[in-house]
């Protein structure tokens, strides 16, 4: 990271897009205290990251790039397991389970161990471990990939919920559309820092976000691109 100042506003669907080694998921890793910055901080909802990371933690969904589950436990043993986890009671932890399994269309994987999900059932079990106990700031590193179109619509609808509940979303993805239709702020990152930003539509100011992203991180025109490999005109 080269001195990235990343500002989230409360109660927004923030997105954090990049070119690949940007920062972004680095910036997530010491934003949800993964990693250690070796300089400046990080706050999450008025909490010093490092200070008090426990507090933090309790305040927080994450569902990292990498995903990390327990993968010797059903579906449904693992959002019960997680929601004890978060402090709620058994029944509640059981009854926010069931509905989550059902609204992400696993019910009938609900019985299966992890260990024999596919990716994308892996990503949904994921989201619904991070957001049982709803959090006050969720932070999603790529979180529809490998996800078929139908869940992609659900879970959008599930974060939309959310914000509209009063929790931030900090989302991390490299499909510009995504972003740009999900999210109201959007900041840039390249080589480490924050190179442009704020409202999607003030951001945009009418142009497509892809657009405004290539400007901003000097790229090329892909198709001049294409163009200087005389080869495939051949």
């Amino acid at each position: 990271m080269d001195g990235l100042d990343l500002r989230v506003p409360s109660g927004t669907f923030f997105g954090v897009v990049g070119p690949n080694g940007a920062g972004k998921s680095t910036t997530l890793k010491i934003a949800t205290g993964l990693l250690r910055p070796d300089s400046g901080t990080a706050v999450v909802d008025g909490l010093n990251v490092w200070a008090d990371p426990a507090a933090v933690k309790a305040r927080i969904g994450v569902v990292p790039e990498d995903l990390r589950l327990f993968e010797r436990l059903s579906g449904l043993e693992l959002l019960e397991y997680v929601g004890l986890l978060r402090g709620l009671g058994r029944k509640e932890s059981q009854s926010r389970a069931r509905e989550l399994l059902a609204l992400l269309d696993l019910e009938e994987a609900a019985g299966r161990l992890v260990l024999d999900y596919s990716t994308g059932m892996r990503k949904k079990i994921a989201m619904g471990a991070a957001v049982l106990h709803r959090p006050k700031v969720l932070f999603l590193d790529e979180p529809f990939e490998s996800v078929d179109p139908l869940s992609v619509r659900v879970l959008r609808a599930l974060l939309e919920r959310l914000v509209q509940t009063g929790s931030t979303v900090v989302f991390s993805s490299h499909v510009m559309e995504v972003v740009e239709r999900l999210c109201d702020h959007v900041a840039v990152v390249h080589a480490g820092r924050v190179v442009a930003g704020g409202p999607t539509a003030q951001l945009c100011d009418g142009r497509r976000l892809e657009d405004v992203f290539v400007d901003a991180v000097g790229g090329q025109s892909a198709t001049l691109a294409a163009d200087a490999i005389e080869w495939l005109s051949d």
